[in-house]
């Protein structure tokens, strides 16, 4: 079983914001409304090519993130290298993404959090870019809404996203960091 993570906070007042943009991957992955709610998260398991897929949502707020990641992993036995978060990243310009795995939580609470709970960073992330030179303080500009422009890029950027997710859970973080850094 793959686990598929979409960082983000609750709530319709973060709903288009940077720092949502796991969330926002995630819904239009999926494009349903057929979440359930455990794990102090939202989730959806469905079957890609003969594997099965958890995606999750945590509702513990971005800082707290690490709890509903935990509890899935504990109660489906997951291995790391079938965890992928996907999570905006400040150090990466906009309309930029990276694939990583082993890596540091780079000041990111939601990373700080998944390790924290799991014990280790062995995990893959999907790194969305959202860096931008006036982007002001840190926690208004993560907590603010993409511009017109940014979400036109996005809603461009989604079959990519798409395809990266697809590579994951088919085959493996190495060959999608190849194939898609």
């Amino acid at each position: 079983m793959k686990l598929i993570v979409g960082l983000g906070n609750p709530g319709k007042e973060y709903e288009t914001t940077r720092h949502n943009i796991g969330f926002m991957i995630l819904d239009e992955y999926i494009q349903n409304d057929l979440w359930k709610n455990k794990f102090d998260g939202f989730y959806q398991i469905i079957t890609i090519r003969e594997e099965k897929v958890l995606f999750l949502k945590p509702n513990t707020y971005m800082n707290l993130s690490g709890n509903a990641v935990r509890k899935v992993v504990d109660f489906y036995h997951i291995k790391m290298e079938d965890i992928l978060i996907i999570h905006d990243d400040l150090d990466l310009p906009f309309q930029t993404h990276r694939i990583k795995k082993n890596s540091s939580s780079g000041g990111h609470n939601g990373i700080k959090s998944i390790v924290s709970c799991l014990g280790n960073n062995s995990f893959c992330r999907l790194k969305i870019g959202i860096a931008s030179s006036n982007r002001g303080n840190t926690i208004d500009y993560v907590l603010s809404k993409f511009s017109k422009q940014e979400m036109e890029f996005l809603k461009k950027q989604y079959s990519v996203y798409h395809d990266i997710i697809n590579s994951f859970i088919q085959n493996g973080v190495e060959k999608t960091m190849c194939n898609f850094n």
